[in-house]
């Protein structure tokens, strides 16, 4: 049960369509179903404003469908499913109102919504080979009402063309930097920007690198003040948290 249907129900009651007995049923039987192999929360989004998103990675194409379609029918306007396969999403596109963005591995049913909000949310790449991470990131906040402008492929190597896109981020309300190799990124974006730098560090790099250690390391230790780390290719995470920042809930 998401913030606006909780308010209807509200309404409903205060207009006398409803009755406090029958609302409370209502709402009793809202906070979770059991389908025997999820148990949906029906009550996140009166808990956090924001409705469940389905993780798509070792789930089957079925039960993604099946977790989707239980989403659509208590009222869900759109479903975000995150690390989700070519097979899910195949079987996914004959059944559902569907877009599959297979660069980033993210489904949605529905439609996409209008931002409500007039603030944007910069995301920054350090190469082309980090646009998977930052698709992810820029999708999620999409779909979560926020306006995304993308900087890609404007790493260290050549500041230069970070440099040329100083004022996009400068007015930005938060910055995603997303960069793997040695994650420098991230330092340099938070030394450009007055807003909160949330770093994705990416498994991109050589060995080294460690699958993303060496950049999930160097972010933890930016120097610049005002720069979050979340977890090695976290988009998600990353997108999550910038809409939190640009709907004003730090």
């Amino acid at each position: 049960m998401e913030q606006r249907e909780l308010k209807k129900l509200l309404n409903q009651i205060a207009d006398g369509t409803m009755s406090v007995d029958d609302a409370m049923l209502k709402i009793k039987t809202a906070p979770f179903e059991d389908l025997g192999y999820a148990k949906l929360d029906h009550h996140r989004g009166v808990r956090q404003g924001v409705a469940e998103v389905i993780y798509g990675a070792g789930k089957t194409p079925e039960q993604i469908v099946g977790i989707a379609e239980n989403m659509l029918k208590n009222g869900q306007e759109n479903v975000l499913i995150t690390r989700m396969s070519d097979e899910a999403a195949e079987l996914a596109q004959k059944s559902l109102p569907f877009t599959y963005h297979k660069m980033s591995r993210i489904g949605i049913v529905g439609d996409m919504p209008e931002p409500d909000t007039e603030s944007s949310i910069v995301i920054a790449t350090g190469g082309t080979s980090d646009m998977p991470v930052a698709e992810e990131a820029a999708l999620t906040a999409e779909v979560l009402k926020n306006k995304v402008t993308r900087l890609y492929d404007v790493g260290v190597a050549g500041i230069h063309r970070l440099l040329s896109h100083s004022e996009e981020i400068m007015r930005a309300k938060v910055v995603i930097a997303v960069a793997g190799m040695e994650g420098a990124l991230a330092s340099v974006v938070g030394g450009l920007a007055d807003c909160p730098v949330i770093a994705v560090p990416t498994s991109v790099g050589y060995g080294a690198s460690f699958n993303g250690l060496s950049a999930l390391l160097s972010m933890l230790n930016s120097c610049a003040s005002g720069v979050s780390v979340v977890n090695i290719d976290n988009g998600f995470g990353a997108g999550y948290l910038a809409s939190m920042i640009n709907h004003g809930k730090e």
